[in-house]
């Protein structure tokens, strides 16, 4: 049996259902879905795309730190979004959270998403 811990921190918004904020099974972290929700009011952040997609990435660098790394030892990203007309904003704040090399992605179209958020990540992350 794997051993498994799981991470949770206050920095990201709380769970919504019964999963765990990340999943630590050795070196290798899994990163449940963050949604644009500010982890204060548990609400949607309000300013369209841009701060969305801003928030996600905030909640995921926080889930990232609180399991003992950084948002830079992310492997894989999973972008769902509502609009796919929107992944050139999601390029753009990319560029800003991350430096080379990139970690593999898939960016992928959406009817939904709770709370009608318009953007989720989820990714895994590898401990140095």
């Amino acid at each position: 049996m794997t051993n498994k811990s799981i991470i949770q921190t206050d920095n990201a918004p709380q769970a919504i259902g019964t999963y765990s904020q990340a999943v630590k099974a050795g070196d290798t972290i899994y990163l449940s879905g963050q949604i644009p929700l500010d982890p204060a009011t548990m609400e949607i952040v309000p300013g369209g795309i841009d701060a969305q997609i801003k928030r996600v990435f905030e909640n995921l660098k926080a889930v990232c730190e609180a399991s003992g790394g950084t948002i830079q030892d992310m492997v894989k990203l999973h972008i769902y979004l509502t609009d796919i007309n929107h992944f050139a904003n999601v390029n753009e704040a990319m560029a800003t959270v991350y430096k080379e090399p990139y970690p593999a992605r898939a960016a992928i179209g959406v009817a939904s998403l709770p709370k009608g958020a318009q953007v989720e990540m989820d990714g895994v992350m590898v401990l140095k």
